[in-house]
């Protein structure tokens, strides 16, 4: 008899290599289906197969004797998620949810449905609708889109057809969304257990360059009590609305007038809890795997006064070996925390990060970014 049940987890990327570290400590044996040979988490993670999370044959080899199957994307076709919960497999979070973070023009009409509230929308087909709707505006693509892909801002009508060329080759449409003025990004992060139990992390700030999330702050400085219990309850309402289980993540809005705004939702550990790995008492990996098993979820509060996650995004030139930064960074700063995915150098991309906590904000801050900066090669060569 196995010593405890086997969660299959869709995706090699960083995320699902960070869950194995918690799955270690529950003594929760992982079975990966990986993309291709060597990526992320199949260098940790024994149990692997190759192969295409798009065709229901794999998905169904992988999960073969598993208990439960969640996800490091959300971009398993929701019509094979279907077919894995009819073959009796625990899906979580479950195909009825996660079309909600696979598909944005969903999203926005679920969540005006349950009355949450969002920037102003509309699904257009052509650019005469988006002059219509109104300029500037921003357009996404419903489906396939992160980190800044799949997403135009449109100041001028001539600006729109890229994205109607774009979607026409992926088979999906178009939302237009008002260009928000806002303040700031949040990020809303909850755990929540098929049995309904649910834990909400601080509200985050998060900071993007380029559309890439560079850096997190834990809690959101400046943020009133009242608008961070709204924004937690925000949270909550979804992912109990849509039936989440797992980790959910989502992304806000500040605006200059006061208000919160959803901008997106991703149903899995997300680039803006990983501040948690170091920051909190129970990571929202830890929570993610113990929601998904339906066990007793950890409790969410921070260990330190603030939290600072900085990524580590390649930059233009190839900054060697990133093991080669550990003795700088790890000899100036003895309470930085550095958490590398094991990817090979390429601009843009993100390759790890570094989290700190402390009582000065400041301080964390310049910590996070040194050590971000010495990683990337902006300050130095790591021989020096």
């Amino acid at each position: 008899m196995p010593l405890a049940p086997t969660l299959a987890v869709i995706g090699g990327g960083q995320l699902a290599r960070m869950m194995a570290q918690p799955a270690i400590a529950l003594g929760l044996p992982l079975r990966l289906l990986a993309e291709a040979e060597g990526v992320s988490a199949a260098q940790v993670i024994v149990d692997q197969q190759v192969g295409n999370h798009l065709s229901l044959d794999d998905l169904r080899a992988v999960t073969t004797g598993c208990d439960v199957v969640t996800f490091d994307h959300e971009h398993v076709p929701t019509e094979h998620l279907h077919a894995l919960v009819a073959d009796g497999i625990a899906v979580r979070p479950g195909p009825d949810a996660l079309v909600y973070a696979q598909d944005k023009g969903l999203m926005r009409a679920k969540l005006t449905e349950i009355g949450v509230p969002c920037p102003r929308n509309a699904l257009v087909t052509t650019p005469e609708q988006v002059e219509e709707f109104g300029l500037p505006c921003v357009l996404k693509t419903t489906r396939g889109g992160y980190d800044g892909k799949g997403v135009w801002m449109v100041r001028e009508i001539s600006q729109a057809q890229e994205a109607f060329d774009a979607a026409a080759a992926a088979g999906v449409e178009v939302l237009a969304e008002e260009l928000v003025d806002f303040r700031r990004e949040l990020s809303a992060l909850v755990a929540r257990s098929p049995s309904g139990q649910a834990a909400a992390y601080p509200i985050a700030e998060s900071r993007q360059v380029d559309g890439v999330c560079s850096e997190v702050i834990a809690p959101a400085p400046d943020l009133s009590d009242e608008l961070s219990a709204h924004a937690q309850q925000i949270a909550l309402k979804v992912a109990g609305e849509l039936g989440v289980t797992g980790i959910l993540a989502v992304e806000l809005f500040e605006t200059n007038d006061g208000r919160v705004l959803v901008n997106e939702l991703a149903m899995r550990p997300h680039n803006t809890g990983h501040w948690t790995q170091d920051g909190a008492e129970t990571s929202q990996f830890e929570n993610h795997l113990r929601a998904v098993m339906d066990l007793p979820l950890g409790s969410p509060a921070p260990r330190a006064r603030w939290s600072v996650m900085g990524n580590i995004l390649g930059g233009p030139n190839d900054a060697g070996r990133l093991y080669d930064g550990f003795p700088h960074v790890m000899a100036r700063d003895p309470h930085l925390k550095v958490h590398l995915y094991g990817k090979e150098w390429r601009p843009g991309r993100k390759v790890g990060h570094v989290n700190v906590f402390g009582d000065d904000l400041d301080d964390c801050l310049e910590r996070a970014r040194h050590a971000v900066a010495w990683f990337r090669g902006d300050l130095g060569d790591h021989s020096e």
